[in-house]
């Protein structure tokens, strides 16, 4: 084969599993389109070469994984748009770097399952590595589990199934879905294959729908402030006083029943808390107008020993701070930089600690005494894609997000981290309350079902009450434990299968 022609059919493979995977891809939020998912990763199975080297093999479905994450996490151009003229030509670059690395994961899945089977129960070891991976993708370089295969289950009955095996049962389900089909030889027996994957589907989104007892909501009424603040527009000079004064509007607008506690998104306030003044109390002015009692939870950035944090900070109607949450788990590149103390010497002090380093990160997961409120457990924006911050040792009456979704655009991005914390709401059995800057803000029951939200790119507020707790799940007890477990037994018994059916073929 000459040069030019090994370059086309090279060409013609990244086309043909890149294009694949992009339409797997279409699962994720804000289309959902489960079903279409499913195929087209049947597809990917279908094509690969269940006789060719794990090189081909690994290479082939890295190529899948390229277009899969290209599409799913489009959205991390983004924050390189807030300011285009400065950072805009690094939009590509964080794209094509952000999605080949992903990939690397389902690369390394096609490798593996090459090497330790062989035929088609090569591609049932694909199907358990591929959601093995997965799940380490959430730990890997402090984790990254976004846009994982199971998400695009995110609001179909199906998602019921997450309370018992998290996240990664919901991967497993439609990896094995796409791959049964693929497994039989000739027409008939992939039909059937197509058949049995569908009545699985079927009876486990029965199941599902069976699943719908709520608790009792609480007799407490929250308010979610949405102030629709722009990034590129949000620190101007002329305009981050005129986002301050709309939350302080939407503090006092009054409701009945008035609420008891007022939520804004994370950094929604434009000092840091040491440097406040009289703005605290102008803030508790305006809750004051609810009732004597009315607490108003905030995101805002302080500074303590030369060190910045990315807080949740609770304020009375007193102007008295009584809680605060510092955020732990940073978005690396994004909040701080990886070593950069170790690099630079500790600590790093003043505007260069800002820069370098940028924040600090708090102690860990932390459950808030909220009084008549109940218990609630604070995570700052990215935490919440991380489940294993919602197990902690004492067990939360609810949840409570802040975030700013402006950094993830219009089109995907917010849409998908709404999906994960619905997820999460399923995983723990508790309701979830989520405040974003420019949405979307909502209300979210213990199973997962948004009872109230605020739309993206929608200025204004929504009440409601707290909705009640379930007991704790399957998931909320033993976390990821029961999954592993179910993999490692798949993984090994289906190993042992195709090594004595090679030897039976040597015999």
């Amino acid at each position: 084969m000459s040069a030019r022609h090994l370059w086309l059919h090279r060409a013609r493979l990244a086309a043909l599993y890149g294009g694949l995977g992009v339409v797997v891809a279409t699962g994720q939020a804000p289309l959902g389109w489960w079903w279409l998912s499913i195929a087209a990763l049947a597809g990917v199975f279908a094509l690969l070469p269940l006789a060719g080297t794990p090189r081909a093999f690994g290479g082939r479905m890295w190529l899948a994984g390229t277009g899969y994450f290209g599409a799913a996490l489009f959205w991390i151009i983004e924050p390189f748009f807030i300011e285009p003229e400065i950072h805009g030509w690094m939009a590509p670059f964080a794209l094509v770097l952000m999605a080949a690395g992903m990939a690397l994961f389902w690369g390394l899945a096609g490798l593996l399952s090459a090497r330790l089977a062989q035929g088609r129960l090569r591609l049932v070891v694909l199907a358990v590595l591929i959601v093995a991976l997965e799940m380490v993708r959430g730990w890997v370089f402090t984790g990254f589990p976004w846009a994982m295969l199971g998400h695009a289950l995110i609001g179909t009955p199906l998602m019921q199934l997450a309370a018992i095996t998290g996240a990664g049962g919901l991967s497993l389900l439609l990896v094995l879905v796409a791959a049964v089909p693929v497994l039989g030889r000739g027409w008939a027996m992939r039909g059937a294959g197509a058949a049995l994957g569908a009545a699985c589907l079927a009876a486990l989104w029965g199941w599902g729908i069976t699943q719908n007892a709520l608790p009792a909501s609480r007799d407490a009424t929250v308010r979610l402030a949405q102030p629709n603040a722009p990034q590129d527009q949000k620190w101007r000079d002329d305009n981050m006083f005129m986002f301050f004064n709309r939350l302080l509007d939407q503090t006092a607008s009054p409701a009945d029943p008035a609420p008891d506690l007022i939520l804004w998104p994370e950094t929604s306030v434009p000092f840091l808390l040491e440097y406040a003044g009289e703005a605290l109390q102008i803030i508790a002015d305006a809750a004051a107008l609810q009732g004597p009692d009315t607490v108003v939870g905030f995101g805002v950035q302080r500074l303590e020993d030369e060190r910045f944090y990315n807080s949740l900070a609770l304020l009375n109607v007193d102007a008295e701070i009584t809680h605060i949450y510092d955020k732990h788990h940073l978005v690396p590149f994004g909040e701080y930089i990886p070593l950069a103390e170790w690099l630079m010497g500790t600590p790093i002090g003043g505007l260069a600690g800002q820069a370098l380093r940028g924040y600090s990160a708090g102690p860990g997961p932390e459950v808030l005494d909220l009084g008549p409120l109940g218990l609630a457990l604070p995570l700052i924006c990215y935490e919440s894609i991380f489940p294993r911050h919602l197990r902690t040792g004492t067990r939360p009456d609810w949840v409570l997000q802040v975030t700013n979704d402006a950094w993830f655009g219009e089109v995907t991005g917010p849409f998908q981290h709404l999906a994960q914390a619905r997820l999460r709401a399923v995983e723990q059995g508790l309701p979830v309350l989520r405040v974003a800057n420019t949405g979307v803000s909502a209300f979210i029951d213990a199973r997962g079902g948004i009872i109230a939200e605020l739309g993206l790119g929608e200025t204004g507020f929504i009440d409601s009450a707290i909705p009640g707790a379930l007991p704790p799940t399957v998931y909320a007890r033993h976390g990821d434990w029961p999954m592993i477990l179910v993999l490692a037994v798949l993984l090994g018994g289906v190993v042992t299968a195709s090594r004595l059916r090679r030897r039976r073929g040597e015999a």
